[in-house]
């Protein structure tokens, strides 16, 4: 008796493997893992982004709060002394010391507010370095800057607006002072 032909002996194994169905869960997963664990990831990023950044506005609001009631002026605050103050609303998120910048500026009137970009030509940050609180009446504006490290833009995801792989995260509180 002679073997079949080589053809059918790869049509019967085709039939075969066509057939059988084990394993093709897993296939399917390898192929969808990888987009789906890169968008998860995505998302959970986002959001802590977007939750970091809520942070900082909760923060810069309280904190200016200071400023507007004349408390920081009548105890004499330095940026030295106000960044701690405002490091200690901050608890988990940041890192206070090393990363956040604070500027307050002080104008006679809100026609006069000018406000610089502090992200240069090359992505990168320029803190700016202000601390002028202001007298009763004055219109201020507080800003706080937080470098954000971030993770996914590996992944071709990308949110960072500084080199490096960071986000600028920026909160601003302006106001007029009150009468104090």
């Amino acid at each position: 008796m002679s073997s079949p032909a080589p053809s059918a002996v790869v049509r019967r194994t085709l039939r075969r493997f066509r057939r059988n169905r084990r394993g093709s869960a897993a296939v399917e997963f390898a192929l969808v893992a990888p987009v789906f664990f890169a968008l998860l990831f995505a998302i959970i990023e986002t959001a802590i982004v977007f939750f970091a950044g809520q942070v900082l506005e909760t923060v810069t609001q309280d904190s200016a709060r200071m400023i507007m009631t004349g408390q920081a002026q009548s105890a004499g605050y330095s940026q030295g002394q106000f960044k701690t103050y405002v490091c200690g609303k901050i608890t988990v998120l940041f890192d206070c010391v090393n990363g956040l910048s604070i500027d307050v500026q002080s104008y006679p009137g809100f026609s006069g507010v000018s406000i610089s970009d502090p992200i240069d030509s090359g992505k990168n940050f320029v803190p700016p370095n202000n601390y002028n609180a202001g007298g009763p009446g004055d219109i201020v504006v507080v800003r706080l800057f937080y470098q954000w490290p971030l993770f996914v833009t590996g992944l071709g995801y990308n949110i960072s607006n500084l080199s490096g792989s960071k986000r600028l995260l920026t909160a601003t509180a302006a106001f007029r002072n009150e009468p104090y």
